[in-house]
């Protein structure tokens, strides 16, 4: 049977409807709003023998027949996900994954399939909405619903699920996610924001999920099944048996100073237990498997980390605002076009620029009209710089969240296509590891982009905020957090931007959610140790150069009287046969402006 709740938000009906399509997967459900429809369908199989995590995988599809397409290239058939579609899958898993209870490791998988496509209306917070809504009407035990809105700002009013069109004039492109109490997930743009703006727009964000929530709820009461029971097993006795003789010294080594003699510390105290703990016969009546071992270790270290910080001293012994250590560094590298070295404590960033010209514009293609990138920024993570081996294989999903989160928020203060016309890509080379790579590129970016004589219009930095969260009224918050607070904290919250304002703010959580109060210390907070970061930068270099590098190639631009234009065009078709036969050592670009020039054609 057919169930279906619908809402008036915004300029179009939000719809939710279940029962008719992909009734064999656990859950599913049919998102539509305006004449955008995307199919969420969830379903789950019995646990790896052997796995300590959530086996969590979430896939976003788009078929480009949905906008009435076909698939650009010879290959006329979709094929490895595109940036859009795994940033979107990323922005599906995000929020949902804390809501899972702990040690529950059954095999989930969340599915997205876009079905019809207005190209006004994105179908990616729709996936997000049908995300949730498939998992709370289907058995397994998801701690929804979760409502997720894109907002924007056109003319100072908010708007909530903007249009294509809306989101070109827009000051603001903010996605949220939340239950009907929290905010769980946020990822957001915005052209050097204000902090109390952004924290009204993130205020009425979670008005509008409220709604959605409610909508959900309405159709988990028509058309829900009833949640899967499942036992966890007993740690008990183990995690006191490794308490009583271990904790202290466990406690001892993760405030070692340094990275690496951190880890080794831990690793000398882990070994120790294991070889005490695991030397029972496998048959024995109190038998210890490694995996319980690891799943208790796991969470005594989490325990001592978190005792450490609320205790007030952090595991590389810094106060709760203070930053690591910043070097800062222009012209690393000779013959590119820009370089710049970033480097926070143990997270260093190698930054390079190219300059290119209209040919080398990236175009992107997808439901929505194609169109060109001018600015592109790639991130790298390579194993070495955590000190690890692996394949080297093409960028992962967090490689290519990462580098998107760090290109749209430098891309607002780049200059004007008409002042600059250059094509612009940054590299961004993780070469060392320890927090917050993706706000170090954000930092040695904008070095590298002043280096190359990019005309930006204020420096930007950002910085990442993490938390301890012992109860409502008992929490500590952390400037510049390291890999070990990261993992065992509560959240990593990500806010880049200028002196102004914000540019860039991407929040993920390993709880079900964090107040209003916590929000707003985390902005105050973040802007203090962007505005200390800006500073060492700007040591480093004032301001852009005024000329780009002479490796980098040189436009020309000629001004035609209009009057002219009609004699300009014999000479504009000779130019084009010419270059079609000649090569660049004997015909340069900038024949053309000197022809004209020289035919007295210009102005």
């Amino acid at each position: 049977m057919k169930h279906r709740v619908e809402r008036k938000i915004g300029q179009e009906t939000l719809s939710l409807e279940t029962g008719l399509l992909a009734k064999q997967a656990a859950g599913s459900v049919l998102v539509a709003y305006g004449e955008t429809t995307v199919l969420v369908a969830a379903a789950t199989g019995a646990p790896r023998a052997g796995i300590d995590f959530f086996p969590l995988t979430c896939d976003y599809r788009e078929r480009t027949a949905a906008a009435g397409k076909f698939p650009g290239g010879f290959l006329k058939r979709e094929g490895r996900p595109t940036m859009k579609e795994t940033l979107t899958s990323r922005l599906i898993d995000r929020p949902i994954r804390p809501l899972f209870p702990e040690g529950f490791h059954d095999e989930v998988q969340v599915q997205a399939q876009t079905l019809s496509s207005d190209r006004q209306n994105d179908a990616d917070v729709l996936a997000m909405i049908g995300a949730s809504a498939a998992l709370s009407v289907s058995p397994l035990p998801f701690e929804g619903p979760l409502g997720s809105v894109r907002l924007g700002q056109v003319d100072g009013q908010f708007v909530p699920f903007p249009t294509q069109d809306q989101l070109e004039e827009s000051d603001l492109d903010l996605v949220v996610s939340g239950s009907k109490t929290a905010i769980l997930m946020i990822e957001g743009f915005a052209r050097e924001m204000p902090e109390d703006r952004m924290l009204e727009a993130l205020e009425e964000a979670h008005r509008i999920i409220v709604t959605i929530c409610e909508m959900q709820d309405e159709l988990v009461a028509k058309a829900g099944k009833p949640k899967k029971q499942y036992e966890l097993p007993d740690y008990g006795p183990l995690r006191e048996r490794l308490t009583t003789a271990y904790y202290a010294d466990l406690k001892a080594a993760k405030a070692v100073p340094g990275k690496l003699e951190r880890a080794d510390a831990v690793k000398a105290v882990k070994d120790r237990a294991k070889a005490e703990v695991l030397t029972v016969e496998p048959a024995a009546v109190d038998a210890v498997s490694e995996a319980d071992f690891s799943h208790v270790w796991h969470a005594l270290e989490e325990q001592a980390v978190r005792e450490l910080i609320l205790a007030g001293t952090r595991p590389d012994g810094r106060d709760a605002k203070s930053l690591r250590p910043i070097e800062c560094a222009v012209d690393i590298l000779p013959r590119v076009h820009g370089s710049a070295l970033f480097q926070r404590g143990e997270t260093q960033a190698l930054v390079t620029i190219t300059l290119g010209t209209g040919k080398d514009e990236q175009r992107v293609d997808g439901l929505i009209d194609e169109y060109s990138k001018k600015f592109m920024l790639d991130y790298y993570f390579p194993s070495f710089s955590v000190g690890e081996v692996r394949p080297i294989r093409g960028p992962g999903r967090r490689e290519i969240g990462h580098g998107a989160l760090a290109e749209r928020s430098v891309k607002p203060v780049l200059p004007d296509p008409d002042e600059f016309p250059y094509t612009i890509r940054v590299i961004s080379d993780i070469l060392e590891s320890n927090g917050s790579s993706s706000m170090a590129s954000v930092c040695g970016a904008t070095l590298g982009l002043m280096a190359a004589g990019v005309p930006i219009t204020n420096p930007v930095a950002g910085i990442s905020v993490g938390l301890v969260k012992q109860s409502e009224d008992e929490w500590t918050l952390l400037t510049d957090i390291i890999g070990d607070e990261d993992h065992y904290g509560d959240m990593d919250f990500k806010i880049s931007g200028s002196q102004n304002g914000i540019t860039g703010i991407q929040l993920d959580l390993k709880i079900n959610g964090i107040s209003p109060a916590i929000i707003k210390a985390t902005l105050a907070q973040s802007r203090e140790a962007r505005l200390e970061i800006l500073r060492n930068m700007l040591s480093a270099i004032r301001r852009p150069r005024e000329e780009p590098s002479a490796w980098a190639p040189r436009l020309i631009r000629t001004h035609i009287n209009p009057e002219k234009i009609g004699p300009l065009v014999p000479l504009l078709n000779w130019c084009r046969a010419k270059t079609a036969s000649a090569t660049s050592a004997n015909f340069p670009p900038s024949m053309l402006a000197m022809s004209a020039m020289s035919a007295g054609l210009a102005t």
